[in-house]
């Protein structure tokens, strides 16, 4: 009889080397979005790409989630890749926020009884806002990656994480100060990591500090 070490090792690897499914899907203001799924079962977890990158940016994030049972959908917003949609040209005043929720609204549809966000930089603001304008229940959790709470962070109740590097800065100067501004506004429950170094958002997945971002998305989206 193979042990429950070996069982369990067999299942992560399958998950790991599943193919994944392309699916497309509408939003509420007639956009069309793009997206790569990965796993199964019936916990969903959104992730949400940052202004530098794409929906496969993910893949070896999302294959690990897979791994550990999760159903994961990973997007291109409206204006990257095939996805589109109204005020594309411009991702900072496009309603992003409604990428996100046509996302979320997809695993919903599709069998999760819970649906996490996990979003990056500028998709992770979009992930604030949409968990802000979902209907009750529709958004679970939320991960930041170095990103501003949304437009009205004291509306965003859902229990969030907030991860960034202490050093990571833009023409603006170091962006903790200023997120850790709106960050006082956000409601409990809520957690902030601050790591050493200075990558910003999904860049922390090419530093040293990768595998503890990993663990600690984990353990928040298993309700750590």
């Amino acid at each position: 009889m193979p042990t429950l070490r070996i069982l369990l090792a067999a299942t992560a690897c399958a998950c790991l080397t599943a193919p994944q499914d392309h699916v497309s899907f509408p939003t509420q203001d007639g956009g069309l979005i793009y997206a790569d799924v990965y796993g199964a079962g019936d916990r969903g977890v959104v992730l949400a790409h940052g202004g530098q990158f794409r929906k496969e940016s993910w893949e070896k994030q999302a294959r690990i989630l897979a791994a550990h049972g999760f159903r994961v959908l990973a997007f291109d917003f409206r204006g990257f890749g095939q996805s589109r949609g109204p005020g594309q040209a411009d991702l900072f005043t496009a309603p992003m926020h409604l990428d996100v929720l046509a996302a979320v609204r997809y695993l919903r549809q599709s069998g999760a009884k819970t649906v996490s966000v996990v979003g990056a930089s500028f998709g992770g603001s979009a992930a604030a806002d949409a968990a802000i304008q979902a209907k009750p229940g529709e958004i679970d959790r939320v991960v930041l990656l170095a990103a501003w709470p949304g437009k009205q962070p004291e509306k965003l109740k859902v229990p969030k994480l907030l991860i960034i590097a202490r050093d990571d800065a833009n023409d603006d100067g170091p962006r903790l100060p200023r997120i850790r501004t709106d960050w006082e506004k956000v409601p409990e429950p809520k957690e902030l990591i601050v790591l050493e170094g200075s990558a910003h958002a999904q860049f922390l997945f090419q530093t040293d500090q990768a595998d503890r971002v990993m663990r600690e998305i984990l353990r928040f989206l298993s309700g750590g």
